[in-house]
C-alpha cells in the first residue's frame, strides 16, 4: 500500500533536511562538486552566446524598437533557464551516477535503520558499466520526446506560447523519472517497473518533478538540487514503494 499522506513536493523538501544528517554529508560532497563546475561554466559559456545574439539580433532593429531589450532578455534568460537546467542535469547526473547511486543507497539505510553495506571506490568502478547502461536507458527515453518539444519552440505563435508550458511539464516528468530511479536501480527494479510505478502514482512524481524544475532553476540553489533530489527521492522510494516492491521479492523468493 502506498503512502497517500504527503506529497512529492513535500519529499524533495525534505532532501534538504536529509543532506544536512550527521553521516550523509560527505556522500553528497561529490554530487555536489560535480555540479557546481558544470553549472556554473555550461551557464556561463551559454549566456555569452546568448549576449552574441542580441548584439546580432540589435544590427535588425530600429533604434525606435529599443525598448524590445528590456521584454526579450528576461523572456530569453527564463527560456534559457527552463531548457537548459534539464539538458544540464541530463549530463550532470550521467558523469555523477555511480556517486548518486550510492548517495541514494546511504541514504536508505538512514531512514530504514539499517546497515549501509561496505563499499570502496574500486566497488564504484566495477559497477559503472551497469550505471551507465541504466544511465542510457533514460536519455534514450528522454531524446525523442525532447525533440518533438523543442521543434514546438520553432512553430511561429502558437508553438512559441505552448512550447515553454510544455517543456516545463514533460521537464518536471523527467526530473522525477531521473531521480526516483536511484533507488530502484539500487534494488535492481527493472526500468519500465519503476515509469509504471510513478505512472500510478503521476501526481506525487509530477509534484516532486515540479520542485526539482523550479529550484533548478535558482541561481545558487540549483547548485545543490542534484543531491537534495536524490534525498528525496530515496524518501519517497522508502515510504511510497519499498515495502511494496520488497514484499513483492519476498512472495517470489517463497514461490521458488
Amino acid at each position: 500500500m502506498l503512502d497517500k499522506s504527503r506529497s512529492g513536493a513535500s519529499y524533495f523538501m525534505s532532501g534538504f533536511d536529509l543532506i544536512q544528517t550527521k553521516g550523509l554529508r560527505s556522500f553528497v560532497l561529490i554530487p555536489l562538486f560535480i555540479n557546481i563546475i558544470l553549472f556554473s561554466g555550461a551557464f556561463y559559456y551559454l549566456y555569452l552566446q546568448l549576449e552574441d545574439f542580441f548584439v546580432w539580433l540589435n544590427g535588425f532593429i530600429p533604434a525606435w524598437l529599443d525598448w524590445l531589450n528590456f521584454i526579450l532578455w528576461p523572456m530569453a534568460i527564463i527560456s534559457l533557464l527552463v531548457v537548459f537546467s534539464f539538458l544540464f542535469s541530463t549530463i550532470a547526473n550521467w558523469i555523477a551516477a555511480p556517486f548518486n547511486g550510492l548517495l541514494s543507497e546511504k541514504v536508505e539505510c538512514h531512514l530504514t535503520g539499517k546497515l549501509a553495506p561496505e563499499s570502496n571506490f574500486s566497488d564504484i568502478i566495477k559497477d559503472m558499466p551497469r550505471t551507465f547502461k541504466r544511465e542510457w536507458t533514460k536519455f534514450s527515453y528522454y531524446i525523442p520526446k525532447a525533440i518533438g518539444c523543442l521543434i514546438l519552440f520553432f512553430i511561429p505563435l502558437l508553438g512559441q506560447t505552448i512550447a515553454p508550458i510544455i517543456w516545463f511539464l514533460f521537464s518536471a516528468w523527467m526530473m522525477a523519472v531521473q531521480y526516483c530511479d536511484y533507488p530502484f536501480d539500487n534494488h535492481k527494479k527493472d526500468f519500465n517497473l519503476m515509469k509504471s510505478q510513478l505512472k500510478q502514482d503521476r501526481g506525487s512524481a509530477m509534484s516532486f518533478g515540479f520542485m526539482v524544475t523550479l529550484f533548478s532553476m535558482i541561481p545558487i540553489v540549483n547548485f545543490i538540487v542534484m543531491p537534495v533530489a536524490i534525498c528525496g527521492a530515496t524518501a519517497m522510494w522508502v515510504e511510497r514503494y519499498r515495502e511494496h516492491h520488497l514484499n513483492n521479492d519476498s512472495t517470489i523468493a517463497t514461490w521458488d
